[in-house]
């Protein structure tokens, strides 16, 4: 087959399906005013949007009369099924405490703001954090994540740090969250860059820190042979080998802990990539909807069927909105039961968003909207 008959048989088979395309969009559009109508009949009976049974019958039809496109079709049919649902929740104008949460929640944290609680002690990369999200705060720090999540519920603003582009996710921060479904309120990224510092002269045999900062360093750790032992805070291991003076153990901590607590910097930059950065977030009781807020955090579970957080992720991209962050933890005392946590850019003063995430508050079991807030950047970090 030459090029201009390969053009020409490409040309007719593109009109082909033209024609086909003008055939569905009006069948499309009946199909959506059906809906309109079923919407307004199950608003006038109080009947929940999904009929997860008709649906499946659906499903399963199709799948049988495609025959062997049969799981193509049953994909198709499944993405029609939740633009129908998304009509219909808009119809029905379900979860008005999400609608007045929305409309009534302060636009700004209280100022001053208060307390402000982190993990560790000065001079952490968590105490930059909270410097950079808050101004005005009273900075305290406890030895565990767990009572930063403490204090919140008496009314602090809690900045715990939830990934790191280098060493991944801090899950036991992400399984407080999802325990506590505090209200995230701000976010920060922070440029980590780790030192090794020691009291001692002499030649460094064992180095402490905390695990994820140990994780960020693998590469010098193993260079020099050294000892590692996990320490609760980057900050507090500076603060520690300070106590100890010890001969041969180092702390791997951010330059300003190691001036803090009177170390001597042996090496700069130990961490295994130049561009390692931490995110914070900020957690407050009640909830911060700012007017230019443009990240979105919330969480849910999911029953076990086939393609499940498959058909809710496709729910984003039809909305237009970009998921940056998706993270699953075991549900306590449940066998192989998950939370996903989810973050994506997006407001929830975008009417379309707010119908999309009460559409899916509807539909989800142990959903929870967790937030709506700015995320700043590094630049002022250097």
């Amino acid at each position: 087959m030459n090029e201009q008959e390969f053009q020409e048989k490409l040309a007719r088979e593109r009109r082909e399906i033209d024609r086909i395309d003008k055939q569905l969009l009006p069948l499309f559009l009946e199909r959506m005013g059906c809906v309109e109508r079923v919407g307004a009949l199950k608003q006038q009976a109080g009947a929940p949007v999904r009929n997860a049974a008709r649906e499946q019958e659906i499903i399963d039809r199709v799948s049988r009369q495609a025959g062997e496109l049969g799981q193509s079709a049953a994909a198709f049919y499944r993405a029609i099924m939740a633009i129908s649902r998304d009509r219909e929740h808009i119809i029905i104008g379900g979860d008005s405490d999400l609608r007045r949460l929305e409309r009534t929640a302060d636009r700004e944290l209280p100022s001053p703001v208060g307390r402000v609680v982190c993990q560790g002690v000065g001079g952490a990369y968590s105490h930059k954090a909270a410097s950079r999200l808050v101004d005005d705060g009273d900075i305290t720090f406890v030895p565990e994540f767990s009572q930063v999540f403490r204090e919140v519920e008496k009314g602090a603003l809690g900045v715990v740090p939830v990934e790191n582009s280098a060493a991944g996710s801090v899950t036991a921060v992400y399984d407080l969250i999802l325990q506590y479904r505090f209200y995230i309120v701000g976010a920060v990224d922070i440029r980590v860059e780790h030192c090794l510092a020691a009291a001692a002269p002499g030649p460094v045999t064992k180095v402490i820190s905390h695990p994820q900062a140990m994780a960020q360093c693998s590469e010098v750790i193993a260079a020099r042979g050294l000892e590692a032992q996990e320490y609760s805070n980057t900050a507090a291991a500076a603060q520690a080998v300070a106590e100890r003076k010890e001969a041969g153990l180092a702390a791997i901590c951010s330059e300003d802990a190691a001036k803090r607590y009177g170390l001597t910097i042996i090496e700069r930059g130990v961490q295994n990539v130049r561009n390692n950065t931490t995110r914070f977030v900020a957690v407050y009781k009640k909830p911060v909807l700012q007017n230019g807020a443009n990240k979105i955090s919330l969480c849910f579970s999911l029953a076990h069927t086939t393609g499940s957080l498959h058909s809710v992720l496709r729910r984003f991209a039809t909305h237009g909105l970009n998921l940056t962050k998706i993270e699953s933890r075991p549900i306590p005392g449940r066998s192989f039961e998950y939370d996903f946590y989810l973050d994506f850019t997006g407001s929830i003063h975008d009417p379309d968003t707010l119908n999309l995430i009460c559409a899916l508050n509807a539909e989800l079991p142990r959903f929870s909207f967790l937030g709506n807030y700015s995320e700043l950047s590094t630049e002022e970090d250097g």
